[in-house]
């Protein structure tokens, strides 16, 4: 596996095209980023990683492994945004596993002061 040089504009490009793909995960289910964007980013910047280095935005607070196959898949089947999330996180804890993905009354409890 070739290292991903964050700083190339391949990888620049690929964290422009999650951030727009994390937006539309927000609209679509109605959630809000994290209000702390260091967590955003820092899952943005995993998600375009993997992207890049497997082919899938694969959550990026799992294991990435090969199957009997060879085809890499996570070690608990989180492709972003994963059924877990969908189903028990977000709804039960307000937030994914990751944090991105929040609730809005999760996001305006846990939002820094002054923000």
């Amino acid at each position: 596996m070739n290292p991903i040089d964050m700083s190339s504009p391949e990888f620049y490009e690929e964290m422009e095209k999650t951030k727009r793909f994390t937006d539309k995960v927000c609209e679509r289910f109605g959630w809000v980023y994290h209000p702390d964007p260091e967590v955003v980013e820092t899952v943005q910047m995993g998600l375009a990683r993997h992207k890049l280095l497997y082919g899938k935005r694969w959550c990026p607070c799992f294991m990435v492994i090969e199957d009997e196959e060879g085809r890499h898949v996570s070690a608990d089947n989180r492709l972003c945004p994963c059924k877990p999330a969908i189903e028990h996180e977000v709804p039960e804890e307000g937030k994914c596993h990751c944090g991105i993905f929040c609730t809005p009354e999760y996001a305006k409890a846990h939002a820094v002061d002054g923000e």
